[in-house]
């Protein structure tokens, strides 16, 4: 009996061995198969977050070649640009453009030579610059006002037409004296003013006062306040007008008149000291200030000054702008061929830039 128990647990214990060895040996496969697994696996594993990466800096380096891809414009870029000294002229409003633009155009395009002409007779400005070109006497103009039916009547005549082509945005700012107390000024309120129909400050919302108004005369404006479609175009200005050479000339006149106004462009008139701006609206409930708000008083200046509200002119807010446009002969002859390139390199990325560092709104 004993034996036969022995030999029980003897077989008993030896199906536990195999057992236990077998169980291991499946742990062990499932072990060595995994690994197995693994390895052969691994490459394609490891190389997927790489080649998620790569695909990214492939990308981002698409975005960057296409972003270099599109440079700006220059006046390097410009072709056609005739070597040969040109006489051009017009509008005062444009001296900025001139003193910086002009003279940059010149330092990367030495083969170009510029020269501003004033007129010999009347005061230089928009209206004088374009007669000039008229009567052959400059190549091209400058212009801060549009042409007038009778301008381009004038060209077809002689046989060729007058192209505008704009490269930037100014807003015509009233100023006054700036000891005037009025809040501003409408558009129409402006223009009875100089048609001689509003003559004294009390009729719209000043002092007992006089108006004085000052303005180039009409044949020589640089700005015009009066547009091409209006009724009033065309009509005699009053007798309170009192004409003026420049805006410089008004501008020192009204520093010493209590009741004067003029107007002309805000680039001009905006930052001058001895004078202030007026709010001007299409409506007396939306008036908008030239300025950038706050208002710098004289006292202030010139350690500061006020800046131009060039957000008003761009979105279009401000009542009255000025566009600043080349004047070109299209005469298939070297003035079209100048007065073409010019204004190619005024609208260049370089040379909008440029416009708006000269104090203007670009138009691109």
């Amino acid at each position: 009996m004993d034996n036969t128990n022995q030999r029980k647990a003897l077989i008993n214990s030896e199906i536990a061995l195999f057992l236990r060895g077998l169980i291991i040996g499946k742990v062990l496969t499932i072990i060595v198969i995994g690994g197995l697994l693994w390895w052969f696996l691994k490459p394609s594993i490891l190389s997927t977050p790489n080649s998620v990466n790569s695909s990214s800096a492939r990308n981002v380096k698409n975005v960057s070649n296409n972003v270099s891809n599109k440079k700006e414009s220059t006046f390097q870029t410009v072709a056609d640009v005739p070597t040969a000294s040109f006489n051009y002229g017009g509008s005062t409003a444009w001296a900025s453009i001139r003193r910086l633009v002009d003279s940059q155009i010149q330092s990367d395009r030495p083969e170009l030579q510029l020269r501003y002409v004033n007129p010999v007779n009347g005061s230089p400005g928009s209206s004088s610059g374009i007669r000039m070109l008229l009567d052959g006497k400059i190549d091209f103009a400058q212009s801060s006002r549009p042409l007038t039916d009778e301008e381009k009547a004038m060209a077809k005549e002689r046989g060729f037409t007058l192209e505008e082509r704009q490269v930037g945005k100014d807003g015509i700012a009233v100023v006054v004296n700036p000891s005037l107390n009025v809040s501003g000024l409408t558009v129409d309120q402006l223009q009875q003013i100089y048609l001689g129909k509003i003559t004294n400050w009390n009729q719209v919302g000043g002092p007992n006062l006089p108006i004085t108004a000052f303005s180039q005369r009409p044949e020589d404006a640089d700005t015009v306040i009066f547009p091409s479609n209006s009724d009033s175009k065309g009509q005699a200005l009053g007798s309170n007008v009192q004409y003026v050479y420049s805006a410089t000339d008004a501008v020192r006149q009204l520093s010493k008149t209590p009741g004067g106004v003029y107007y002309a462009s805000a680039r001009s008139v905006v930052f001058q000291c001895s004078v202030k701006a007026l709010p001007l609206g299409r409506t007396s409930d939306q008036l908008i200030t030239p300025y950038r708000e706050p208002m710098v008083s004289p006292e202030q200046c010139p350690r500061q000054r006020n800046q131009l509200n060039t957000q008003a002119i761009k979105n279009g807010s401000y009542p009255m702008i000025a566009n600043l446009s080349v004047i070109i002969k299209q005469n298939k002859g070297r003035q079209q061929q100048i007065g073409n390139a010019y204004a190619n390199l005024l609208s260049t990325d370089q040379g909008q830039k440029a416009i708006e560092q000269a104090g203007f709104v670009g138009v691109h």
